[in-house]
């Protein structure tokens, strides 16, 4: 099955997101042989920038220890690996950064295509957290206002419009605050493709409450830096909204 296929699945979903900056080659190990145990959907890995030549070798040990699909979560176009299930080809339609919107993805086409990766096209959509996080200094880009649900819904609904598969909207790594659940449900009641929210979900109890709000699947990522084990607690969160 296409991996843009397992996102139309009508049942909520898990990602694990890692950053191959942050980890040992231990940590991937475990973090994969955890997320196959506990029926994590999807591993995505990436970062904002990476500073280590580590991507390669992060998902090779990744799918050594489980068969979950590696989806790339790329910061920039030198985000790419041939190892790879598939390929978030973001578009940062909550900005106005023309590199983000379309720039830059030009310039990886050719690579991307040449790589074999299968690409899910993927309308990014920034969310203010509170604070200043490092995708939105990277992308040089202003984020959408925690408040503002019709400018997020308008965003979404043209982001569909222009063909988009999937819509993924994001506090930021390190958020101080999550996206609102009136925001999330704002947003999934106009549109009807898929929904991924993820940034600050750092409880299993918010996790509950950005599902229960219309997300389809989450994305929790620096929580299991450093608690790994609770990949059962948020996974149990997901399965009792599939029950």
């Amino acid at each position: 099955m296409k991996i843009i296929d397992r996102f139309q699945i009508p049942k909520k979903q898990f990602a694990v997101l890692i950053d191959p900056d942050k980890l040992s080659d231990d940590q991937f190990e475990n973090i994969g042989k955890l997320s196959q145990k506990a029926g994590v959907n999807f591993l995505f890995v990436g970062g904002s920038l990476l500073t280590s030549d580590t991507l390669f070798r992060s998902i090779k040990i990744l799918k050594e220890n489980c068969n979950i699909p590696v989806v790339l979560f790329p910061g920039n176009t030198y985000q790419v690996s041939r190892n790879a299930d598939a390929l978030l080809f973001l578009s940062l339609i909550s900005g106005r950064n023309p590199d983000m919107l379309i720039g830059m993805h030009v310039i990886s086409a050719p690579y991307i295509k040449l790589s074999g990766v299968e690409t899910v096209p993927t309308g990014y959509m920034l969310i203010d957290s509170g604070k200043p996080t490092s995708v939105t200094y990277m992308s040089n880009s202003l984020p959408i206002p925690h408040d503002k649900n019709d400018i997020a819904a308008c965003t979404a609904m043209a982001g569909e419009m222009l063909g988009l598969r999937v819509i993924f909207m994001d506090a930021g790594s390190g958020a101080g605050v999550t996206i609102s659940e009136d925001m999330v449900r704002f947003v999934k009641s106009s549109i009807e493709i898929p929904l991924i929210v993820g940034g600050g979900i750092k409880t299993p109890k918010k996790a509950r409450q950005i599902l229960e709000a219309g997300a389809d699947t989450i994305v929790v990522g620096n929580h299991f830096e450093k608690n790994p084990e609770d990949i059962f607690l948020f996974m149990d969160e997901v399965h009792h909204q599939n029950i």
